[in-house]
């Protein structure tokens, strides 16, 4: 199969983080490193299905590492890559404008609490 083309850096951006909740999922992991249900916690209007597919392009697009804990019941964290880090400036300029333009047309952000342990 050819290589993907890109004729716009901006392009190649998108093709990794776009769509609805890759860029949310790498927002909550720039907060440090997320078990699979405090992510699913934090983002209760995506579909399991949808955050393991989501989870799993990130992984292997190499801006999410996937780590698995040798414990009973098994569980999985998941944390920025170094290259995901590198995306923490897009990341924060994406949150700001959100923010600001919620401000502005009156929109309301609901926050979710992390859960205690």
């Amino acid at each position: 199969m050819p290589a993907k083309r890109y004729h716009c850096p901006v392009e190649v951006t998108v093709d990794l983080i776009g769509g609805k909740w890759k860029p949310v999922i790498l927002a909550h992991l720039k907060e440090g490193t997320h078990r699979y249900g405090e992510l699913r916690r934090r983002m209760p209007t995506t579909s399991e299905k949808m955050l393991i597919q989501q989870l799993r392009e990130l992984e292997s697009d190499g801006l999410v590492r996937r780590t698995p804990t040798p414990t009973t019941p098994p569980q999985v964290d998941y944390a920025l890559t170094e290259e995901g880090w590198t995306l923490v400036p897009v990341l924060t300029a994406l949150y700001e404008w959100g923010r600001t333009r919620s401000a502005r047309t009156g929109l309301t952000l609901e926050t979710i609490a992390p859960q205690a342990n």
